[in-house]
Order: C-alpha cells, then sequence, then structure tokens
C-alpha cells in the first residue's frame, strides 16, 4: 500500500476512535418536567439559556408534557419508566412523591457527591432536607419553593361591592354570599386537580396547622366530627363556583379574576409568574392573601430535579442539575416563574412585591406540606383521594366521601 494513503488511513481511523470515545461530539441531555405554558415555561427557559451557555456542545431535549400540577407528564413518565426508557432527569416534588414513588421504586440515584462538590448543604433549608432524603442520602435538586395556600383576588370587585378581603373562613363566606347575590362569580376554579388544591387549603383553614399535619401521620382521624365540619365548609365553597371548571386550565381560571369576571381565586404563587407575563400589575390588577382561615401557615412545595438510574446521558445529565442548583440558574428561573428560590442566598431585590412577601412569610410562618403537591401523601394515597374527590364532585354525598377518605388513609397512609 502506499505509504502516504496509509498515513492517510490510519490519522482517519485515530480520528473515528477518538469521535467514538467521546460519544461522536453528539452530547446531550434529556429533561422531563410539565413547564409548557406562562411563567413556568418562561422561567425554564431561562434556566436552560444558563445552560446552553455553560455547556454549548451539549443538546439541552426539553420533554415536557402539558398538564396542570404534572397530571399527565407524570402518566407518561411513569410509562417510560416501566419501558425502562427513562429521561437523563426529570421534574418531581419534594416530599412523599418523591421518597415514596421514586426512591421506593429504586429509578433515581443518590447525590450526595454532588451536593458536596457545590456546597449546597450550606445553602440548602434545613427543613428541606428531609424531605429530599432517605436513610442518608440525597436524591433531588431542589430548584423552588412555592406556596400552596394563596388567595387571589380583584380588587375593584371587592371594592365594588363593599366586600373586605376575607382572613377567617366564616369571613369568606360571607364575602362571597354577598358577591354570589350581586350577580358576581364568587370563585373561579380550574380543572379536577385545581379543585383537590382548593380541597388541602380549605382543609387546612378548617383544620389548623396542626390538625392539618395530624391527616397525613394519623394523629387526626379522617372520621371524626372536625373532619366532616371542614368536608362540609369544603362543600360550601364549592357552591360559589363557576360552572365551567372542568373545561378550564389554571391559567384560564385565573384569567376570570384578572378580567373581573370573578373575585377569588385559590392557586399556588405560580399564578404570579401568569400575571407578571400578562403584564398586570400587583394590588392593582390582582392581590393576594393567604386562604382564609390559614393566616400565619405556610402550605409549601418544591418542585426539583433528579438523575435516573441508568440516565442514557449521565455526564450532562449532572451539569444540567449543577445549573439548576446554583444561584444563577435559581435567581433565573425562580422571579419569571413566580416561585422563590429553595437556595437561602438568592438577591432579594431581584423578586416583585408579591415574591418578596412570599420570602418573608416562608421564614417566619409554621409550614406545612401540600397533598396536590407532593409532600405530604405518596402517590397511591393521593390518587385515592382524588378518585374519592371525583365521584364527590360528581354525586356531592359528603358522608360516602369521608368514608372513602377513611378507607384511603387505612390502604395507603399511616391509620391503623
Amino acid at each position: 500500500m502506499n505509504k502516504k494513503i496509509f498515513a492517510l488511513l490510519s490519522v482517519l481511523m485515530i480520528a473515528s476512535l477518538a469521535l467514538a470515545a467521546c460519544g461522536g461530539g453528539a452530547k446531550k441531555v434529556e429533561v422531563f418536567s410539565w413547564w409548557t405554558g406562562g411563567g413556568e415555561a418562561a422561567g425554564l427557559d431561562a434556566m436552560i439559556k444558563i445552560f446552553n451557555a455553560k455547556y454549548p456542545s451539549v443538546e439541552f431535549i426539553n420533554a415536557a408534557v402539558a398538564g396542570g400540577a404534572g397530571t399527565n407528564a407524570r402518566a407518561v413518565l411513569a410509562t417510560r419508566l416501566q419501558a425502562g426508557d427513562p429521561p437523563d432527569s426529570w421534574q418531581g416534588h419534594a416530599g412523599q412523591e418523591l421518597i415514596g414513588t421514586y426512591v421506593a421504586g429504586k429509578q433515581i440515584q443518590p447525590l450526595n457527591d454532588l451536593y458536596e462538590a457545590e456546597g449546597w448543604l450550606d445553602v440548602m433549608p434545613e427543613t428541606l432536607i428531609p424531605l429530599i432524603s432517605q436513610d442518608g442520602n440525597i436524591y433531588s435538586v431542589p430548584v423552588n419553593i412555592h406556596r400552596a395556600n394563596v388567595m387571589w383576588y380583584n380588587p375593584k370587585v371587592l371594592a365594588d361591592n363593599g366586600v373586605a378581603v376575607p382572613t377567617t373562613m366564616d369571613e369568606w363566606l360571607a364575602a362571597m354570599d354577598t358577591l354570589k347575590a350581586a350577580g358576581v362569580t364568587p370563585l373561579a376554579l380550574g380543572e379536577q386537580w385545581t379543585k383537590l388544591h382548593l380541597m388541602e387549603t380549605v382543609l387546612l383553614g378548617s383544620l389548623g396547622a396542626d390538625k392539618y399535619n395530624g391527616l397525613w401521620d394519623g394523629s387526626t382521624d379522617w372520621g371524626s366530627a372536625e373532619v366532616t365540619a371542614a368536608l362540609e365548609n369544603y362543600a360550601k365553597v364549592l357552591t360559589y363556583t363557576n360552572s365551567d371548571s372542568t373545561s378550564l386550565s389554571w391559567q384560564d381560571a385565573a384569567q376570570l379574576v384578572i378580567n373581573g369576571d370573578a373575585a377569588f381565586n385559590v392557586m399556588g404563587d405560580w399564578a404570579a409568574g401568569y400575571f407578571i407575563e400578562l403584564g398586570k400589575t400587583a394590588m392593582t390588577d390582582y392581590g393576594w392573601a393567604p386562604v382564609p382561615g390559614t393566616v400565619g401557615v405556610f402550605q409549601f412545595l418544591s418542585d426539583s430535579f433528579v438523575l435516573a438510574v441508568g440516565a442514557p446521558n449521565e455526564e450532562a445529565a449532572m451539569d444540567w442539575l449543577k445549573v439548576a442548583g446554583s444561584k444563577e440558574g435559581q435567581e433565573a428561573f425562580n422571579p419569571v416563574k413566580g416561585s422563590i428560590c429553595a437556595r437561602t442566598d438568592c438577591d432579594k431585590s431581584l423578586f416583585g412585591e408579591y415574591l418578596q412577601s412570599a420570602m418573608d412569610d416562608w421564614s417566619s410562618n409554621v409550614v406545612v406540606g401540600s397533598l396536590t403537591h407532593g409532600v405530604v401523601a405518596n402517590d397511591s394515597w393521593k390518587s385515592e383521594i382524588d378518585t374519592a374527590l371525583g365521584l364527590f364532585i360528581q354525586d356531592g354525598d359528603l358522608a360516602k366521601f369521608q368514608a372513602a377518605l377513611v378507607a384511603a388513609c387505612a390502604a395507603s397512609g399511616p391509620c391503623k
């Protein structure tokens, strides 16, 4: 063989082997979430922009699936995990959703070494670490703190009808009676998961923090008279809602308040990101307060990202987690998303009026966890509750509903 041709072939072979060794230069990472609209998608895009700047050779695959609170996305994710086709990283809620589902299923990897290398134990809230840990291992990177028990309202609608912002359950019911008599829709509501979200906040507002917590550790009896009274409050609250709720997303329901077509809406503070995206002005176009009965209580959830067992692109996934947990990433993500940083060292001046108030409350209020958003109950228990709620919405049988909640706690929760 001609020596020049041989030398050329040798060079080409070496180059080919080098490319193969580094994945052919086609590095990528697939990240799965349910952030597809409003401030949620904008916040994710802000964090992806930082990732792309830091790791320009890695293709970021945004595998987002639409569906409020992850209802649709998590069903798709479960199918993929069962098929042995995991994304590299996915969004999951801190708490029992994470521990009771993904850790219990051995589907995600511990991240202790990453926490140590990045110094995150010094900047993540002490209250949060146990909710993402099991047997000394830390399993996710929290990117934010959200508040679930927020009542959004239209200031003009309340003023026009002589209604003050209610702080107790009785005041709220009376205010909604006044609004309903005036021909105003008192409470905007959306699809099924928003009804579960509303229920958990009414339970909290009716029972108080200690007895609400007791629902999840077995010390409050789901069949007790006090829970009956709380469920009666919830049934009453539902009578003030719009008739087309089943066809509305959470954004649609929030829009009714912004447009002046409804007075109140109970939704997590991702609504703040949505209102900002719409160009609305705090305390003019919308106001907020804790859900009546929950003043001084912060019902929280936290979005986090995990590393899959068998992640196809583990190195790139770790790079994504570094961005998700970084100060730069969280400061870009949270003001747009409508949440506060999970980290404790973010610059408060970057956040709007509502989020600054949330920061103050997070640091001073009694903290309890959300049901709808994965903190207090594992997936099977939450599913049992949601099924019972769906039947109650259809038939209105409160006694049957409460009996189903008792049975759900016995089947999947701490009740004996």
